[in-house]
């Protein structure tokens, strides 16, 4: 599928994909509490969210990242383009509507289609995961706010390649890179 898509081992190929981070917060968490003391927790009930656009690339172990409104087509060319200037060349991602827009598409990088319904098979779903871990829970008074703060933790991440890559750097995924052409060849 990469070798087929022009990819070689001198591309930089990234793994991407969206998570919408927002302020709605109705999850009720079990705690410890003594016997006959009840627990009130605090729920958050605003409707206010941003998509975090991030890029992974798995061999180098770095982070491209960048905030969008929307999932749709001209938005997300915004967030390739944003990946385009920090260095990547090709990017594998899922079958959303908006990855296939035509002004995604105009951007000119190379777009790969991973198989539909699998997150598992994307290493930006295992980002998202620590991220979770690391801003759920808590309440913020602004969507600006829990933006910093998931910014605070990505930039905490991409100071640590070796993290990343240990987090991200599946042995399939790097099998299937060490198989790549290390040069097109021309027909």
């Amino acid at each position: 599928m990469l070798s087929a898509a022009g990819i070689t081992q001198a591309t930089q190929l990234a793994w991407g994909d969206e998570m919408r981070i927002g302020l709605y917060y109705d999850h009720v968490r079990r705690v410890w509490a003594p016997r006959g003391v009840k627990v009130r927790q605090p729920r958050q009930m605003e409707r206010s969210w941003r998509y975090l656009a991030l890029a992974v690339d798995v061999r180098a172990g770095t982070l491209a990242w960048c905030w969008v409104a929307n999932m749709k087509g001209e938005t997300l060319a915004e967030a390739v383009r944003h990946w385009q200037a920090q260095g990547c060349q090709a990017v594998v991602w899922d079958g959303a509507r908006g990855h296939h827009a035509p002004a995604v598409r105009q951007v000119g990088m190379t777009l790969i289609q991973q198989p539909p319904y699998a997150p598992e098979l994307n290493p930006a779903e295992r980002v998202f995961e620590e991220l979770r871990q690391a801003i759920e829970g808590e309440m913020y008074a602004t969507i600006e706010a829990k933006v910093a703060a998931v910014d605070r933790e990505l930039t905490q991440l991409a100071a640590t390649p070796e993290r990343v890559r240990r987090l991200t750097g599946w042995h399939w995924i790097h099998a299937a890179c060490q198989q790549l052409p290390e040069t097109m060849l021309d027909p």
